[in-house]
């Protein structure tokens, strides 16, 4: 039997139980070769082939000559997105590469994509309007508008289905589903590949990445992994979340900490870091009720404050002909007027909100679940009038806009093919 004698002693002989395991672990293990581990986030991944201007061929064949930019990457998450690690999802015919986020980095931002080369990706989820636009609708070729606000593009490598309807499968599907759509780039997924036929820049990196070169698929694969490299950076809830899972764990131990100098510290660095990424009071009262009275958390739920589901939330259901989303795709009568549930980081930053841009502010949006939406017939069993205070919707508005809104990484716009 071990006998402890002291709190000093506890903390050690754990520690020590750590490091045989771990040694225990590396040293059963067969050397293989082991992707490029990287943090999602690193401006480095998004920054784009160095130098300024239109990228040149020759840049780009030599970009293309260094073998580390076509080895696969082993992908982890920033800070308190990284909880959602189980939904990564990166099909396995499309892994992520150094080459692969930079070629669908250019086509993103490139509005060669649209019959008339002027809507990119971009313009409908910009990176300075929180990946969204701050339009009722999406605005396409000929300043068309569309029937939907658009959604953002960040954080999608944790959910499959995309669009408000969740009609694509993908995000390689979702890429492309917009080239050919008549309102938004107008195109035809043939004459797109032809138009990126005829830029070299682009034919030879299809032509070194892809087996098959330039495809439409391969165009919605590059754009895809693109878009999976678009993460939100820690936001002062995760700095603040980090602090109270140490105090939860060492809940009986904390007095004892001065015994244990390395957990010491950690708690210390922890505290620091939260204390540089502060939220108001009215913000900490806000997470409390987003978890609490609010119930925010139904539906606005896990790491990237979504559950992927579809929900109606009465919104536009007084219409003479309501849009029904999810319907649409299902013809299942319970996703009638039911839309997928955006995440809540970042949302600050990209006004207006609900599927049909219906509401311009979070105030706005507080309201419409404080009264419990609009009753339907197929209303979500999750919307039910709260009663809140107005203080209460004040500080729900500030935690989204305070304790939920982070950096996003460096992406160069202006860096395309010549």
């Amino acid at each position: 039997m071990i006998r402890f004698h002291s709190w000093s002693d506890i903390f050690r002989h754990s520690r020590s139980l750590q490091l045989a395991c771990a040694l225990v672990a590396c040293c059963s293990v067969t050397t293989t070769a082991v992707a490029e581990s990287v943090t999602l986030g690193d401006p480095e991944l998004t920054a784009g082939i160095p130098g300024e201007g239109a990228v040149s061929v020759d840049e780009i064949k030599q970009w293309l000559s260094n073998p580390s930019v076509h080895e696969e990457l082993q992908v982890t998450l920033p800070k308190g997105l990284d909880k959602a690690k189980a939904n990564i999802h990166i099909p396995e015919d499309n892994p992520m590469t150094r080459a692969k986020i930079e070629l669908g980095r250019q086509l993103y931002f490139d509005p060669r994509l649209s019959s008339d080369s002027t809507i990119s990706c971009a313009s409908c989820h910009a990176p300075d309007q929180g990946y969204g636009a701050n339009t009722q609708f999406g605005i396409g070729v000929e300043d068309q508008e569309g029937n939907r606000n658009s959604p953002v593009s960040y954080n999608r490598i944790v959910s499959t289905l995309q669009f408000w309807d969740g009609r694509a499968g993908s995000l390689e599907d979702q890429a492309v589903g917009p080239i050919a759509n008549p309102i938004e780039m107008g195109n035809t997924h043939d004459f797109c590949v032809q138009t990126l036929s005829g830029i070299e820049g682009y034919r030879v990196q299809f032509e070194k990445i892809f087996d098959d070169g330039l495809t439409i698929d391969n165009v919605g694969k590059a754009i895809a992994t693109f878009e999976r490299a678009i993460v939100t950076a820690p936001a002062p809830y995760d700095y603040a979340q980090a602090v109270k899972s140490f105090e939860k764990a060492y809940a009986d131990d904390l007095e004892y900490l001065d015994e244990e100098p390395e957990l010491e510290a950690e708690y210390n660095a922890l505290k620091k870091a939260a204390a540089e990424h502060p939220m108001s009071e009215s913000a900490w009262r806000g997470m409390e009720l987003t978890f609490g009275k609010a119930n925010c958390t139904a539906c606005h739920a896990g790491a990237n404050f979504s559950d992927e589901q579809f929900h109606n939330l009465g919104v536009g259901m007084d219409a003479d002909e309501p849009d029904l989303g999810r319907y649409e795709v299902t013809k299942e009568e319970k996703d009638r007027g039911a839309f997928k549930t955006p995440t809540m980081r970042n949302v600050a930053l990209s006004p207006p909100y609900m599927h049909d841009g219906s509401q311009a502010t979070l105030e706005e949006v507080g309201e419409w679940y404080n009264k419990g939406g609009h009753p339907n017939p197929w209303l979500s069993d999750k919307m039910k009038p709260l009663n809140l205070t107005e203080q209460e919707k004040a500080d729900l508005v500030a935690f989204m806009k305070e304790g939920l809104t982070s950096e996003f990484s460096e992406v160069h716009h202006a860096r395309l093919p010549e």
